[in-house]
């Protein structure tokens, strides 16, 4: 793709950056240090997508006001101790620069009611708080806030950064707020029109110019669209838009480029819509292309867009089109640093694709708190301690079963230059991808499916299909190590009518061989159960989901906020028939027999086909009873412990680079 509208060199400002690819600005945990200076792991981090060819970086989200606002977890402070900060800065610089990449740091001017006891615009409830309301700032903290930015930006530009990242007029943060007229009541010079609502853009921007020239370049991170149909309540279905619409966005860009910013990196979504702010793969990639495309054709400064954009065909029809001038790759950057390379390089079906399950990002960041990584990539931002090094001494290793936990042991081991075989009893690879795959809205699975398959065949791994395995077989092969990923099968519930055939496991409706009829009970209220109801609900079709605990969403594998939050609320918003605290009692020629928790009354729901997606059990072990051959013995996936990709991909990542 050497004429590759993607590998075009543009300008922000008078910066040329030498392609269109941007890393998004994110927060993932300790890559800067408490000291607040970047650890080696962070540099490394940074660097190496500068290596697979980003030509742009954004460091992501820092704080400069501790005086105004209070600490923050996730925003590192370059003030507080701004010689370390310049020291590891510089050498952040420097190494990206030898791969041609720019660096621009984003900062923000404060995270306002998304966070208690954070400044706003006006004294509105806090997010996720209603009862807590967040405190006013006042003109003389404006003005402080402004101050402190601009002398924080000298700093930044003394670090050698080419640019400085506004953070941010998206997902409800302070700037974000005060241009929105819900968040932002005052009937000062700061409230009122949009130019009133936007004057503190106008008065940042003009102060930056002070302290380092009209020259350094400055961009925005803008949100196109809220999803919000009021304070603390999103707008899954984007009916009931109460926030900023597509068409205030344009004229806030408009705004923003009077003002004299360089550039604009859009995306949508408030922390009330998550869903929209980073997108479970139940939103479409490229769902907001044709938003920025209205912005971009509004002005003339860069417009680039991010949020499900990790699709390299659909980023290029993008900017070929004209419709943005670039993509901004968060979540895709953390699965393959190398996207633009292997873009570059027409290797596009060698890109690891992002599955958008937001398991290793944000849910470890947001609710785990501990350091954001990848489901699909375990040496996301983990430093050298999860290199994969050639092995000392060859082994004959033999993987047992073809799932994503079989698969990645097997290319690991081939990475590291072992001769693998993979044993997998049925006649194809893939194992619970398969099924987790099937959904219209699941394409990013069955591409994960794919990339490992073409992986481990172009490894030469030696692979063994319609092959069932046991202890004698194993045995006979003479292994070094061997590695058990035998996968788990769904549970079907011993209650009356369990064989009649209006029930189906989860499974069969997902491999396609069930077709469901009109009126649809989903007995189970996970993920699993969730998402086939979702699809259901897609399809037109009558659609109750029945789950035995309290809440849905609360058993097995912790399901991500975005994920959780839109199920929830598009089920709310199509009044679909959620029962908690309800169990499975029994099928029949009507349907479905279920019962409240502790009561004996039993209710009859109407059903043409009743789908069970109450868990999932591992498949039977012979792992022991291969011990005493002379191999190590490792389990790794659903074998197991029943949990989800990342669990499966990780373990066997660990064993695999050990072995």
């Amino acid at each position: 793709m050497g004429n590759s509208a993607l590998m075009q060199p543009m300008n922000i400002g008078k910066v040329t950056i030498k392609n269109r690819f941007a890393m998004a600005p994110m927060a993932i945990g300790s890559y800067i240090s408490p000291e607040g200076e970047f650890t080696p792991a962070g540099i490394d981090y940074f660097v190496r997508r500068a290596q697979g060819g980003f030509g742009l970086l954004f460091i992501g989200a820092m704080a400069c006001d501790k005086e105004v606002d209070p600490d923050v977890r996730f925003c590192a402070n370059p003030n507080k101790d701004p010689g370390a900060f310049r020291l590891t800065s510089l050498e952040l610089n420097r190494r990206a620069g030898a791969y041609g990449a720019k660096v621009f740091a984003q900062m923000t001017m404060g995270l306002g009611r998304n966070y208690p006891g954070c400044v706003a615009p006006s004294s509105v409830p806090t997010y996720g708080m209603p009862d807590l309301m967040a405190p006013e700032i006042t003109v003389e903290q404006i003005h402080r806030k402004i101050e402190i930015y601009a002398d924080t930006c000298k700093l930044l530009k003394d670090c050698g950064y080419a640019g400085v990242d506004v953070h941010a007029m998206h997902w409800g943060y302070l700037l974000d707020e005060f241009a929105n007229p819900l968040t932002n009541l005052r009937t000062d010079e700061y409230g009122g029109s949009l130019e009133n609502r936007t004057r503190i853009m106008k008065e940042l921007r003009e102060a930056i110019a002070k302290t380092c020239g009209q020259d350094f370049p400055v961009t925005v991170r803008l949100g196109l669209r809220s999803y919000l149909k009021d304070v603390n309540h999103g707008d899954v279905t984007g009916e009931h838009e109460a926030g900023r619409t597509v068409e205030e966005s344009i004229e806030i860009a408009k705004l923003l480029e009077f003002y004299g910013y360089d550039g604009l990196s859009v995306d949508t979504g408030v922390y009330e819509s998550y869903y929209y702010a980073c997108p479970p793969m139940y939103i479409a990639r490229g769902y907001a292309i044709d938003m920025a495309a209205r912005v971009q054709e509004a002005v003339s400064i860069p417009v680039l867009l991010g949020g499900r954009m990790g699709d390299a065909s659909l980023d290029e029809e993008a900017v070929a089109s004209g419709k943005i001038s670039g993509v901004v790759l968060g979540r895709p950057s953390l699965a393959d640093p190398d996207f633009p390379k292997k873009t570059m390089m027409a290797k596009q079906e060698e890109i690891r694709p992002c599955i958008a399950c937001n398991q290793g990002c944000l849910y470890r960041l947001n609710e785990a708190f501990v350091d954001a990584r990848c489901a699909v990539n375990p040496q996301a931002g983990s430093g050298m301690e999860n290199s994969i090094e050639k092995a000392l001494v060859k082994k004959k290793v033999v993987v047992i079963g073809g799932g994503v936990g079989g698969m990645e042991a097997a290319r690991v081991c081939a990475l590291r230059g072992h001769d693998v075989s993979l044993y997998e009893k049925t006649g194809q690879l893939g194992g619970n991808l398969i099924p987790a795959g099937a959904h219209a809205f699941k394409i990013e699975i069955r591409e994960l499916n794919t990339w490992y398959q073409n992986q481990i065949q172009k490894l030469g791994v030696d692979i063994h299909l319609n092959a069932e395995m046991d202890a004698e077989k194993i045995r006979a092969l003479s292994p070094d190590a061997v590695v058990f990923s035998i996968g788990s099968n769904p549970v079907m519930p011993r209650v009356p009518g369990i064989d009649h055939p209006k029930a189906v496991s989860c499974t069969d409706v997902l491999t396609g061989k069930r077709t469901l009829g009109n009126k649809v009970v989903v007995v189970g209220g996970g993920l699993v159960g969730c998402e086939i109801a979702y699809e259901a609900l897609l399809n037109g079709k009558e659609v109750t989901v029945v789950e035995g605990l309290p809440e849905i969403l609360s058993s097995g594998a912790p399901v991500p906020h975005q994920s959780k939050s839109f199920l929830k609320e598009m089920f709310e918003a199509k009044a679909v028939p959620v029962m908690t605290g309800t169990f499975l009692a029994g099928i029949n020629d009507d349907g479905v027999v279920v019962k409240p928790a502790g009561s004996d009354h039993e209710q009859t729901i109407a059903a043409d086909d009743v789908v069970i997606a109450v868990g999932f059990r591992p498949l039977p072990s012979f792992a022991r009873e291969v011990e005493g051959c002379g191999a190590e013995i490792y389990e790794v996936g659903d074998g197991k412990q029943v949990a989800n990709i990342l669990n499966a991909v990780w373990d066997a990542f660990e064993v695999a680079k050990n072995i």
